[in-house]
């Protein structure tokens, strides 16, 4: 995924902060907890563009008494340029209107970007509470920007001249004075008020959201004292469950840390039912207590400010500015695919339910699957089926050879760019890997990061996020993070991938190279500053790459002979992909239908329960089925109450109709091809949102995306 803005401050880059989604790393000196109150210090790192290279943060300088003080003056620095461009005598023309306030706020967006990267990775109790003590502020701020009459005044002016502009300079101009209107410039001062009111709180709810639900994961992680209770798990998973237990402070005990969804991988392998009920249980129920008020207030405020704004929901309010427009194109593609994700869930069940009857003896007898049996007995069908071990298929998914010789090599055939690993430049964690990207040619484009291991105060999940984005009119070239959160090994065991590890290394390296190759002007415009059911597009497309016969047969190779998988074993991997569709797609409609269930409702609407609220929602659309429970329950759902996919969830399935159906088409081009590459690249990855997203994609494919290529590629139709 990519990472949400958290202000629109429209100056130099928005401002980031990952999507929320786990063993105590080594203190890092640089971000242990200082005081509270900290005096400005002249020679703190962050009042200056760094020093290295494209101005990468240089970590190992920067402290967390930095931060205060340099968003304090980057707000007072900002304010200042923000007056001088509002109050200005000369009539608003577009340069001294809206090129200025791209170039403003230059500290207080490295700042931030610094400090969100920080939180989203390596969160600690010092970074905590600064964050929720600035929420408010800076939401504040942004509202000083966008409710500012006089700024969008001028912000007007530039906008009814519009025609007189062309290009990135008039996209520019529709863009920010949308986005003046949308956050309330043309209300009255009444209504301003309500709406910084609004605003504070919500920062504060949505900080608070993302900080209980880091909490209630790394408490509700299950702790194994008897590793008899682990048969199922190999060798390797069982030493790493040590280490972090040990890590974490249970010496001689197992650790099991809980990623940010309701399934967990550990229940495909455990073989003890009363423990896999026991992490379903955890995972399912984590935020209850402190996350269901929230959200409640949340919805509450939402709908509030979308009645303030004249729109009748929030999700009406945040479709708007999608590709989707309106929250009934919405509902029809979920609701239409509902009904055949249902029936082929219910399909599988039936199968899993004979190899639960199969395997009675071991498991003490007959009982009707549950939700902590699913991934269990579908593995087993799977097994049986296409005969597979998912311990055999991981040991021909090496980390280091994924990368290197999978994604790298990909991006190298597809774009022909190479990665050089860079060891001079700091990073925010030992785990952390940075590498200069080059053209073919030699030019260097930027930097990239990898973080790929979890670790205690990591947000669960992966992600993307522009530590530096691209933008010609400040002369910056990008520097990109990918964030995953890979189990560690013990040290000295290799890092073996399921296959969705893989494939989720190249999803994220979609959303890098859209950050990487961005060729725009204004930093508002570059990069993934796209709209949420488009931001996704690139990076689902990127996925596929890892099964392409080339690049599967360069990857694919055994971690200690170094041999290639078999045929056999690959044919049956790759016939496996469509299997658990039916669950995987119900489980993604059920978070999707939450969402926007949530962002329907009303202002004024009572709503008091939020189980009960899930349970009828689900239930209106048919897709309340015990055994397949949603991908996120609400009390955990980060994307839409602490992250930027409010009324958004459903941006996955919409966007990966564009990457089925560009994939398919580019397959029909020669498919791993240079000419391909570049085409992409051109109409698509460079643009950022310089152009509209539709437009972007017809000019690729020469019209618009179809759902046949999706169903396929989900195995709800015949090939």
């Amino acid at each position: 995924m990519r990472t949400s803005s958290l202000v629109p401050l429209f100056a130099g880059a928005l401002l980031l902060s990952a999507c929320a989604h786990d063993p105590v790393p080594d203190p890092q000196p640089q971000l242990t907890d200082g005081p509270k109150e900290t005096p400005v210090q002249d020679d703190n790192p962050l009042f200056t563009a760094s020093t290295l290279q494209y101005q990468a943060p240089d970590f190992a300088a920067i402290e967390l008494d930095h931060f205060r003080p340099a968003f304090e003056r980057g707000m007072e620095e900002h304010t200042a340029e923000i007056e001088a461009i509002a109050n200005a005598a000369e009539p608003a023309s577009f340069d001294n209107t809206l090129v200025a306030m791209e170039r403003s706020g230059e500290l207080i967006e490295r700042t931030a970007s610094v400090f969100f990267s920080l939180t989203g990775t390596v969160s600690n109790e010092g970074l905590r509470t600064l964050q929720s003590e600035l929420a408010p502020l800076l939401s504040a701020h942004a509202d000083s920007i966008t409710l500012n009459p006089k700024l969008f005044a001028r912000v007007e002016a530039v906008y009814q001249a519009r025609d007189q502009l062309s290009g990135e300079d008039k996209r520019l101009a529709e863009e920010v004075y949308a986005r003046f209107v949308r956050a309330g410039a043309k209300l009255d001062e009444a209504a301003k008020v309500q709406i910084r009111e609004i605003n504070s709180e919500l920062s504060k709810l949505t900080t608070d959201f993302s900080q209980n639900l880091l909490a209630a994961s790394t408490n509700s992680a299950v702790i194994v004292e008897d590793v008899a209770e682990l048969a199922g798990l190999s060798e390797a998973d069982i030493k790493g469950l040590a280490a972090a237990a040990t890590e974490a402070g249970h010496e001689g005990k197992y650790l099991i840390n809980l990623l940010n969804t309701t399934r967990q991988p550990v229940l495909s392998s455990l073989e003890n039912r009363a423990l896999r009920q026991r992490v379903w249980e955890a995972s399912a129920q984590r935020g209850v207590a402190d996350n269901g008020p929230a959200l409640l207030r949340i919805v509450e405020l939402r709908a509030a400010k979308a009645k303030l704004l004249g729109y009748p929901t929030w999700a009406a309010y945040v479709l708007e500015e999608q590709m989707a427009k309106t929250p009934q194109a919405v509902l029809k593609i979920l609701d239409d695919l509902a009904p055949k994700a249902a029936a082929k869930a219910k399909a599988e069940a039936q199968q899993i339910q004979k190899a639960i009857k199969a395997d009675k003896a071991k498991a003490g007898g007959n009982f009707e699957v549950q939700a902590w049996d699913w991934a269990y007995y579908a593995e087993k069908v799977r097994a049986k089926q296409f005969d597979l071990d998912e311990a055999e298929i991981r040991a021909y998914f090496e980390l280091e050879n994924v990368l290197q010789n999978g994604l790298f090599f990909t991006m190298g055939k597809l774009y022909g760019i190479r990665f050089e690993e860079r060891k001079d430049l700091p990073v925010y964690h030992p785990d952390v890997r940075t590498f200069e990207v080059f053209e073919e040619d030699g030019t260097s484009i930027g930097l990239f990061y990898a973080d790929y291991y979890a670790r205690e105060g990591k947000r669960g999940g992966a992600w993307m996020n522009a530590i530096v984005p691209q933008t010609k009119l400040l002369g910056r070239k990008p520097v990109i993070v990918n964030v995953l959160n890979i189990p560690k090994p013990a040290k000295g065991e290799p890092t073996l991938l399921t296959f969705a590890e893989a494939t989720t290394m190249f999803h994220e390296m979609g959303h890098g190279v859209h950050g990487l190759f961005s060729d725009a002007v204004y930093p508002s415009l570059a990069g993934t500053s796209v709209p949420r059911d488009y931001v996704e597009f690139p990076s689902q497309f990127e996925e596929d790459w890892l099964i392409d016969p080339l690049v599967i047969s360069n990857v694919a190779k055994h971690y200690e002979t170094g041999e290639p998988i078999p045929k056999p074993l690959l044919d049956k991997l790759l016939a496996s992909r469509k299997f658990n569709q039916g669950f995987d797609s119900l489980e993604y409609l059920g978070a999707a239908l939450l969402d926007m269930e949530w962002h329907l409702i009303s202002s004024g609407a009572a709503i008091s329960d939020a189980a009960a609220f899930e349970e009828q929602a689900l239930t209106k659309h048919g897709v309340n089925y015990a055994p397949v429970p949603p991908r996120y329950k609400s009390t955990f759902f980060a994307h839409t109450f602490a992250g930027g996919y409010s009324a958004g969830y459903y941006a996955y399935l919409w966007t990966e109709v564009l990457a089925a159906d560009a994939f398919a088409y580019m397959g029909t081009q020669g498919g791993l091809t240079r000419a391909n590459g570049d085409k992409f690249r051109e109409l698509i990855l460079s643009k950022g949102n310089t152009v509209d997203p539709m437009a972007q994609y017809v000019s690729y494919r020469g019209q618009e995306p179809t759902v046949d290529a999706l169903l396929k590629r989900r195995g709800l139709v015949g090939e």
